[in-house]
């Protein structure tokens, strides 16, 4: 495993001036069980903590390194990204692209002009005097700036994992249908959620099929007299809860509740989601009713040197939103940076 091309803070070029690079260095670590191993050790602050590796991470990391600023990304392989079999409505792809491709690609071109990438979860993060220090069970880095691109969770339907990951990749579970309604237009489509956001979902899906349920998750529906004459002017089925069961079935999924089996060509869960912004709470950021890290038309978080870009923040859950954020981002730490600095090429 070799250095990333960094060269030290504490290194002068040629005219005397301090370069703005830091360079990894690596120590040997001796596990409780006897396993020796390399891990990575600054010998001086990042210039950019990336934390998440999803298209925003991604993307900002391209950016902060093309702005020759030394930046590392700590990612848990978890973004919500990886789980899209194919995604047709990312433009410049014809055809589409399975998220973990798209991932992929992104993160080798990130490699490219230098970034580092570390598998890992950070579990704290705090301001120590002007630099961010943030750690995970294995690893410590500190940093000048911070990006937050820590996504959200979606609040899946109460099936086994093996056979929820089956449907999501037969496309018989769907979770957006911003990004996929055009896929399953004239097919049977059922939603599973109620309220507010089950309304919502259920007459968006409206205008892609003329078939299309609501089913609550749990029970009973919870909805106003208002909504319902809303389902009802759209001819929307209503089927009450608890979903006992789910299943594949003649390439549809089958749900069972009390009224009985109805099987689908796409079920979307519309129960939310887990917002991933504890690491902004650690340091007192806003955030809004929701959870979400609340940021300033150029990215930046009520605390000076946090930001956050893509789902964290609020805004449209979308892959190129994520990305647009994510230069926004970016670029406002550099600025931001350059004026704690001259942000020089040495000569």
């Amino acid at each position: 495993m070799g250095h990333c091309g960094y060269v030290r803070d504490n290194q002068l070029g040629k005219d005397g001036h301090v370069s703005v690079h830091s360079r990894p260095s690596l120590r040997r670590k001796l596990e409780p069980d006897g396993t020796d191993r390399l891990v990575l050790n600054m010998t001086a602050p990042l210039d950019c903590l990336v934390i998440g590796a999803g298209p925003a991470g991604l993307t900002a990391a391209i950016y902060l390194a093309r702005f020759h600023l030394t930046v590392e990304v700590v990612h848990g392989n978890d973004s919500r990204a990886a789980l899209i079999p194919r995604t047709r409505n990312h433009a410049g792809f014809p055809g589409g692209i399975a998220g973990s491709d798209l991932l992929e690609r992104m993160q080798a071109q990130a490699s490219e002009f230098g970034t580092h990438f570390v598998k890992g979860i950070v579990e704290d993060l705090r301001r120590e005097k002007d630099l961010f220090v943030a750690r995970s069970s294995d690893n410590r880095w500190s940093a000048r700036s911070v990006l937050l691109a820590t996504g959200v969770v979606n609040n899946c339907p109460n099936m086994p994992k093996k056979l929820h990951d089956e449907a999501l990749a037969l496309g018989l579970l769907r979770y957006c249908p911003i990004c996929d309604g055009y896929e399953v237009t004239d097919r049977r489509i059922a939603v599973i959620g109620t309220g507010e956001r089950g309304v919502k979902e259920a007459v968006f899906l409206r205008m892609y099929s003329s078939d299309v349920s609501l089913i609550s998750l749990e029970g009973a529906h919870d909805l106003t007299a208002e909504q319902r004459k809303t389902l009802e002017n759209a001819n929307i089925a209503l089927h009450e809860g608890p979903c006992l069961a789910f299943g594949i079935r003649n390439q549809q999924l089958a749900v069972s509740i009390p009224e009985g089996d109805f099987a689908f060509d796409a079920v979307y869960p519309a129960l939310g989601s887990v917002i991933r912004s504890e690491l902004a709470v650690l340091l007192g950021a806003k955030t809004s009713p929701e959870g979400c890290i609340i940021v300033d038309p150029h990215q930046r978080t009520t605390i000076p040197g946090l930001y956050a870009a893509g789902d964290v923040a609020k805004g449209l859950d979308q892959i190129s939103h994520a990305m647009g954020e994510a230069g926004v981002a970016a670029t406002a730490m550099r600025n931001d940076l350059a004026c704690t600095r001259p942000l020089l090429r040495p000569s």
